[in-house]
């Protein structure tokens, strides 16, 4: 038994060597590391198919070429997970396009302009702020020209190419992949005050840098050309600009911190409703001497930003300066040297761009499908009503002319006196004539009314009774931003005369579906995908 137990026990361990030196010889068949990685020296080890023998080792020098090949199919089917959610989120809002067309067109932005080529970073802000400077550092390249005064008055933007290349706004708008050619609405003007540079840079995402704002003193509630000062619509501009950008930049340097003139029609026009993607920045801070000049052109800034940022609790503001020569003769930059830390994190946020792109297209999916159901319900309510009325006016000029008829058929059977008949007539014509004017006169009416703005938000008080309740802020912010297309659209269609379109019931469970079920499941593919 001894002897049996001893030669079982050599077998066993013979057996387990050639199946360790076997799996060994495969492992290493699969790493196939080049030879290219032997400058790497004592550094230099086993990197290849992630497995039980490889799991954890690494190389300082090089790349193995099979983690390599791991490495592109794993970047390669992300990339195709994020396509996958792209397509998904553009299927969806075509489908939002017909009930859109079908109430004027102007609930959600045409499926034809919801985007850009590429991902792209928006900076606006006072001139000589640090814009053009903030795009030189992060391109580690002289691209933009920076300056005290205002050194530019066009819209450049910025994209990665093969080799170095400028064209003019036409060529930039005429593109049609680059994704401007609605910039068209904005005049000729606009179009020779806008250019494309691209550069061949480590970027995959576009910067589009803007005009520096001018404080001038503007009277927001005249109605004026102030819009028109720079030959375009500036603030029109800047807000298409922002509504399509992933990462908003918002620029303010110690000089200028106030929000006055065209900073604060920018704010208040173009930037409402944007606050996740807003980014403001405090720039040129080492340029301070003494930190109560930090502190008080930091204060005047919030001060000001509370003016036209209705809340009590501010955005971030991101403090930072740029490295130049005149950082070393600040004394003030030698205690704060969080600035580079700051100006670190905002860069590091300015890089994710390409992955916010996701982010903002399902948002804006969400954004729309949501406006479109608000949009519909309040159409369907002033629709509903005023078909009400015009069914209750025919059925009154139905039933008078029903009575003349009868009357005067009675007046004929009985063969009264002609004159009598043709006097019963004649009323009865003249009558449901002048019945039919005044219904005229009062529909007439009844669509001002129903289209003046105080009618308008009692339909929003009505379809949305529950969410004005609970007083929900994000309901009403978009009742507010399209009351004023939906009196226009419901103006327009009334004016028509034809048939008054509305939503059927299917379309608005259809809408709540896209709502409640499909963009939950595209920020799950999403986060995947990330």
């Amino acid at each position: 038994s001894f002897l049996s137990f001893g030669v079982f026990r050599s077998t066993l361990h013979i057996a387990a060597t050639m199946l360790h030196r076997s799996l060994m010889r495969n492992a290493y068949r699969q790493c196939r590391v080049k030879p290219s990685c032997s400058k790497a020296g004592s550094n230099l080890t086993l990197r290849g198919r992630p497995g039980f023998f490889t799991r954890g080792f690494r190389t300082t020098s090089c790349l193995g070429f099979m983690d390599s090949q791991d490495s592109e199919a794993t970047s390669g089917s992300k990339r195709s997970e994020s396509q996958e959610v792209l397509e998904q989120c553009s299927r969806l809002y075509d489908s939002l396009t017909s009930v859109n067309d079908r109430l004027g067109g102007v609930a959600i932005s045409s499926p034809t302009d919801r985007g850009t080529k590429l991902p792209y970073v928006l900076l606006v802000g006072n001139h000589s702020s640090g814009k053009s400077s903030f795009i030189n550092y992060v391109l580690q390249r002289n691209i933009q020209t920076a300056g005290v005064a205002p050194t530019d008055d066009t819209f450049t933007v910025i994209a990665p190419g093969a080799e170095d290349k400028d064209s003019d706004g036409p060529t930039l708008v005429g593109d049609p992949d680059m994704g401007f050619a609605s910039l068209r609405q904005f005049g000729p003007t606009l179009i020779h005050h806008t250019q494309l540079k691209q550069r061949d840079s480590h970027l995959d995402f576009m910067l589009v840098d803007s005009p520096g704002m001018i404080d001038a003193p503007v009277n927001l509630n005249q109605k004026g050309n102030n819009a028109m000062d720079r030959g375009y619509d500036f603030p029109g501009v800047v807000r298409w600009l922002a509504q399509r950008a992933d990462i908003v930049m918002l620029f303010f340097d110690p000089d200028k911190p106030g929000t006055t003139g065209e900073t604060m029609d920018v704010l208040l026009r173009c930037l409402s409703g944007m606050d996740h993607k807003l980014i403001i920045i405090l720039n040129k801070a080492d340029q301070f001497y003494k930190i109560h000049d930090f502190a008080r052109a930091y204060g005047s800034l919030c001060w000001n930003l509370s003016k036209v940022i209705p809340r009590k609790d501010l955005p971030p503001i991101y403090t930072m300066s740029l490295p130049n020569d005149q950082n070393q003769t600040s004394t003030l930059a030698e205690s704060l040297r969080d600035l580079e830390h700051t100006r670190d994190e905002v860069v590091q946020q300015v890089m994710q761009a390409p992955k916010r792109r996701i982010d903002n297209v399902i948002t804006n999916l969400f954004d729309s499908t949501s406006m479109l159901i608000l949009y519909s319900k309040i159409w369907n309510d002033v629709i509903t009503r005023f078909v009400k009325e015009w069914r209750s006016c025919r059925l009154q000029e139905a039933g008078w002319s029903l009575i003349g008829g009868v009357g005067f058929g009675g007046l004929n059977y009985l063969s009264m006196d002609p004159m009598l008949q043709g006097g019963v007539f004649g009323g009865s014509i003249l009558s449901i004539g002048a019945l039919f004017w005044y219904h005229q006169t009062y529909l007439q009416r009844m669509q001002d009314d129903l289209t003046s703005m105080e009618a308008l938000s009692s339909s929003f008080q009505r379809t949305h009774a529950r969410q004005v309740h609970d007083a929900d802020e994000f309901t009403a912010s978009l009742y507010q931003r399209s009351r004023a297309s939906l009196q226009t659209a419901l103006k327009n269609e009334f004016a028509s005369g034809g048939k008054l379109p509305t939503v059927s019931e299917s379309e608005m469970q259809r809408l709540q579906s896209i709502l409640d079920d499909e963009i939950p499941k595209l920020r799950r593919l999403a986060n995947d995908a990330r």
